[in-house]
């Protein structure tokens, strides 16, 4: 090959690297970035994910020129089973000369796909409400969009959870104060609960706190108790009283208890809470009170009662924002967030033994 062909191909090959995902090996945790500004929709935030019954991946994201644009649109893309890289993702929802916001997709047990999402109306998210569309072919086609909620204010932001009676429960929030960078102090998370056989959703229980509350992550724990990690409310300034929010309901969601600090910081941002299939907990969150580093994850082995095992996903300077986990049929953890100011999507998975031997090592020391 002449020395102008090797530049070439050289130079080739970098664009190729450059705009497609990478990943990299941190001990036993694998990081890919999935998606960055080379793709459709510059401004990535928050992205979700879902293995589906076939065993393909699916993730969703919204984008667009900003957060508050009116362009914003629901993207997904499909990583296939056996497949390494993720395709171009594709817009899946898009309400005309309306900005669309949150996307969560999700596999009912009787194999529905669900994708729910936010519009906004307004010039804030005060003014939104959630959508939802339905797939009956494994995420390959969607049907049309329909509204779940007409209350202004309404969001979406983590997984529903199969309670165990067999209803559906979606968290929710309700959003108030139209300001960009604030949220007023009676925000409240809230759930829908869902119907399997009608599939309708209405509306369950909120919970209330001092000082306003979002984006709840719910769990259910074996003697039926219903736990939930909130986001705090307010602003973005720096305080030393930033906490997450915890809160508890014994029906099934219909009423929660007040929402009080719990052991965790919070820096205004989104948390994720998920039951492992061996009972444990899995809490992803910023371990800070200012910024969104470092993402963290907790582990507890005693259903809520403590959280003994800790370890920083993400560090360093940056913004790491907006976790979302699932467990696959493999038992591995699959991670997706933000980072790079919320136009980049990245995916991590990991054991959880990888977050439990930082416990261990505490202990030996």
């Amino acid at each position: 090959m002449s020395p102008r062909r090797l530049v070439r191909f050289a130079l080739l090959l970098s664009l190729c690297f450059a705009s497609s995902p990478r990943a990299s090996l941190a001990g036993d945790i694998v990081f890919e970035r999935v998606f960055g500004p080379e793709v459709p929709g510059q401004y990535k935030h928050p992205a979700a994910i879902e293995e589906l019954a076939n065993g393909d991946l699916y993730l969703v994201y919204y984008g667009g020129a900003g957060e508050y644009e009116g362009d914003t649109a629901v993207f997904g893309s499909r990583k296939r089973q056996g497949e390494t890289t993720w395709p171009a993702p594709k817009v899946i929802a898009d309400t005309p000369f309306t900005g669309d916001g949150n996307a969560v997709i999700w596999q009912a047990p009787d194999g529905l796909v669900w994708l729910f999402y936010v519009v906004r109306f307004g010039e804030t998210w005060s003014s939104s409400r959630i959508k939802a569309k339905v797939s009956q072919d494994g995420a390959e086609t969607w049907s049309d969009s329909m509204l779940l909620t007409l209350e202004a204010g309404t969001m979406v932001r983590n997984r529903p959870i199969v309670l165990d009676n067999g209803d559906y429960l979606l968290p929710i929030y309700y959003e108030t104060g139209a300001d960009t960078e604030k949220t007023g102090a009676d925000s409240m998370s809230g759930f829908l609960r869902g119907d399997p056989k009608t599939h309708r959703w209405t509306e369950a229980g909120r919970i209330r706190s001092q000082k306003g509350n979002l984006q709840p992550g719910v769990v259910q724990m074996d003697d039926g108790r219903l736990v939930a990690y909130c986001r705090r409310a307010g602003d973005y300034l720096a305080t030393t009283k930033g906490w997450i929010v915890r809160s508890e309901s014994a029906d099934r969601a219909q009423t929660w208890s007040e929402g009080l600090d719990s052991a965790f910081p919070n820096p205004n941002a989104a948390v994720d809470l998920l039951r492992l299939r061996n009972g444990h907990l899995l809490l992803v969150y910023n371990d800070s009170m200012s910024d969104r580093t470092p993402l963290t994850a907790a582990i507890s082995v005693d259903g809520d009662k403590t959280w003994p095992a800790k370890r920083d996903l993400v560090s360093g300077a940056g913004d790491f924002g907006y976790p979302y986990a699932i467990q696959a049929k493999d038992g591995k953890i699959h991670l997706v967030y933000t980072s790079d100011e919320r136009k980049v999507v990245n995916h991590a998975v990991f054991e959880e033994s990888a977050v439990l031997k930082s416990a261990s090592r505490a202990n030996a020391q």
